[in-house]
């Protein structure tokens, strides 16, 4: 008789699961969506992931992402020509520990969040700590990785197990 009362709190469990799921995306209203990703990015993908920030954030929706190169500041291209207003980036540590390369880029982002309190950890666990960051200000997660992406492909399964809608595009 317990096993088949576990088993059918476990049914219900699931189907409350995929109601949740289908209720977010058919919500019609802007959401938060994080937009997060690899740094080696081909610059063909890089043109797809600046097209699809844009067109999110035209559409009303509020981008969070990180400050790294690659697709990170493809979405932040994006969002900036559409509107800089609805983009937050967060950093993983200050901006002055950030590459100079995307630097300048960062410097025009209204909504900009430095954690100068990681900046004495390895940029991996800092960016670990800034992913779930971003993933608790999220309603959704669209994450661009390769099978071997860990940090990444980790955050994607801490998005799943807080129940946020996971879109998953693998570069490999």
């Amino acid at each position: 008789m317990i096993n088949q009362s576990q088993s059918s709190i476990e049914e219900l469990s699931k189907v409350d699961t995929l109601a949740q799921e289908l209720a977010t995306i058919q919500q019609t209203g802007a959401r938060r969506i994080a937009l997060l990703g690899s740094r080696h990015v081909p610059l063909t993908h890089q043109h797809l992931i600046e097209m699809m920030s844009y067109a999110l954030v035209l559409s009303g929706n509020r981008l969070i992402t990180s400050g790294a190169i690659g697709t990170n500041s493809a979405a932040i291209r994006g969002a900036m020509r559409a509107n800089p207003n609805l983009l937050t980036v967060i950093l993983p540590q200050s901006l002055e520990r950030q590459p100079q390369e995307s630097r300048q880029q960062l410097e025009q982002v209204m909504h900009l969040v430095e954690n100068a309190s990681n900046d004495r950890m390895s940029l991996a666990e800092a960016s670990a700590l800034c992913n779930q960051e971003i993933v608790s200000r999220c309603q959704q997660l669209i994450c661009f990785a390769f099978h071997d992406s860990a940090t990444l492909l980790q955050t994607c399964q801490e998005a799943e197990d807080q129940r946020k809608v996971v879109t998953l595009f693998y570069f490999d």
